[in-house]
């Protein structure tokens, strides 16, 4: 149970520093700036692995459950609970947001950019989320993101993708982080692409690291 009270808490504080630091930015035209969301969502996920990394693993997205689970390091019995652990807390935080900043209209929601077709958006997503894999793979013990390099490692490469990718895809790789603001905003149209992409990226960076790892790495 420890463990799926982590990852609603590590999901809940997540969502709501980032998805709040992009409505906060929005309803106070910029004041945050992107580089100060970029860098929100990095500085939480890398404060959310040092507190719950060796409870829970410090998944908090349900692609990274899956993937450990395709890697065989992780019980696949486990995953609809981790799932539903990590939605509570995200759908929490969305509420929460959606009653603290009623004049917001996105609630840090993810919509590709004007004009950038959906398809494009789901191949960025799905690279931006198997480059998270590949690290988050390699850093990891099992399926535990433990230690001071592994949550430098997975908050700044958090930090990184945000930063250059935001403003295109606002760099999900989380179909829960997608799913809970759009709940209270109604916009389901993307959902698909913020689901699909980040799982099968996911999966594909574990796929890949076989390449370079030893046969039983994954």
């Amino acid at each position: 149970m420890k463990q799926y009270i982590s990852e609603a808490i590590g999901t809940f504080a997540l969502i709501f520093c980032g998805c709040g630091a992009m409505t906060i930015n929005e309803i106070t035209n910029g004041a945050i700036s992107h580089v100060g969301v970029a860098a929100t969502w990095g500085l939480i996920v890398m404060a959310m692995i040092y507190a719950f990394g060796e409870i829970s693993g410090a998944h908090f997205n349900p692609a990274v459950t899956i993937a450990f689970a395709f890697a065989k390091k992780f019980s696949w019995q486990n995953v609809p609970k981790y799932i539903l652990a990590q939605a509570i807390g995200g759908i929490f935080a969305a509420f929460l947001l959606w009653f603290l900043f009623p004049d917001s209209q996105f609630l840090g929601e993810t919509t590709p950019a004007e004009g950038f077709p959906s398809y494009k958006a789901a191949i960025l997503e799905f690279i931006l989320t198997f480059f998270l894999m590949v690290v988050i793979i390699n850093v990891s013990t099992g399926s535990k993101e433990i230690g001071t390099m592994a949550a430098i490692a997975v908050g700044g490469v958090i930090l990184l993708e945000a930063m250059f990718a935001g403003p295109m895809t606002k760099a999900s790789m989380n179909p829960i982080r997608s799913i809970a603001p759009a709940i209270f905003t109604g916009n389901f149209q993307y959902l698909w692409l913020y689901i699909t992409a980040p799982i099968l990226g996911a999966i594909t960076a574990v796929s890949s690291c076989k390449l370079v790892k030893d046969d039983n790495c994954c």
